[in-house]
């Protein structure tokens, strides 16, 4: 893995944890190992995380929620009535139908006054509960409701519902109005990071075993609902589903190849940051970090444990 990674030339940062102990920890092309990294859309698994916790607090009711009423003084004049329909689990799924936000549309939505206002008065491309609409503005979306049903800043809430977790947010770009951007522009160190997923590793526990997030919450958001059109990435709710070398894996993924993946049958987490500048799915990079770590930590990992296995039964 390391002469892999050693021959990326944006690749920052690699954390990985196996078995609960953190047992690699490098910084590559000069980059501060202990540097805040700004995570990019791997934000939209810990906006997944805080929307599972204000469910378990009764601050929300459920996936099934309408988000319309949540967000009504948003909506356009003469609102869409699809508008209606689209509930909070669309928005953690990315089908909530809307055009999205993302990719060409993004500087459009972000220089504009209101984005909460903006990505609710965008057409609808899909129909609700359709094919995926990756999209910033969803999870932007569940921000501003979270903000509206607490009265505090998201990213207050996220430091003080994960703390004791090893987890916490340094930093959280806002929109016009205040609002934490849902699902960008998060920085976190990256021994944090791999913290975050060592936390949906272990079902929502901490290391010294406090209940953080509900184990039926990382069950559902790790339920395949959609597919992505960029690549075979199966999503859940703030999380992309694949198998590297055969085995299944969750992960976040942010723009320029900001990583956090997660294989809780394996026990293990890894954490990886990037060059935040420059893209990673059109050039291919994202593909070969997949690639790094099915080839080069997952094949490994799983041969030794069937030698291992066969030894026991022989």
């Amino acid at each position: 893995m390391d002469k892999t990674a050693r021959s990326f030339e944006n690749i920052k940062t690699i954390h990985i944890a196996y078995k609960g102990e953190q047992v690699w920890a490098k910084a590559y092309n000069n980059a501060d190992l202990n540097a805040v990294a700004n995570i990019k859309s791997a934000s939209k698994s810990i906006m997944s995380a805080v929307v599972g916790i204000a469910i378990d607090k009764g601050i929300l009711s459920g996936v099934d929620q309408p988000i319309a009423a949540l967000l009504q003084d948003q909506l356009p004049e003469n609102p869409d009535p699809q508008l209606n329909q689209i509930t909070i689990g669309h928005l953690l799924s990315m089908q909530a139908g809307l055009e999205r936000t993302s990719g060409r549309n993004y500087g459009r939505w972000v220089t504009s006054s209101n984005w909460v206002k903006t990505a609710l008065s965008w057409p609808f491309v899909e129909q609700v509960g359709g094919n995926m609409q990756y999209s910033t503005g969803s999870t932007h979306l569940l921000s501003a409701i979270i903000m509206r049903e607490t009265g505090e800043h998201t990213y207050r809430l996220a430091n003080q519902w994960l703390a004791g977790s090893g987890v916490r947010i340094e930093s959280w770009e806002t929109d016009p109005q205040g609002i934490p951007m849902g699902g960008n522009q998060v920085g976190m160190k990256p021994a944090s990071l791999l913290a975050f997923g060592e936390l949906y590793r272990r079902g929502g526990v901490s290391a010294d075993g406090q209940r953080i997030i509900p184990q039926q919450w990382i069950n559902e958001s790790w339920q395949p609902r959609t597919q992505s059109r960029f690549h075979r990435g199966q999503y859940g709710y703030g999380w992309f589903i694949q198998s590297f070398a055969g085995v299944q894996g969750y992960y976040g993924w942010g723009y320029g190849g900001q990583m956090i993946y997660v294989f809780p049958d394996q026990e293990l987490t890894i954490a990886i940051t990037s060059q935040e500048t420059l893209p990673s799915g059109r050039t291919g990079y994202r593909d070969l970090l997949l690639e790094m770590v099915s080839r080069d930590i997952i094949a490994p990992l799983t041969a030794n444990a069937r030698l291992s296995s066969q030894a026991v039964s022989n």
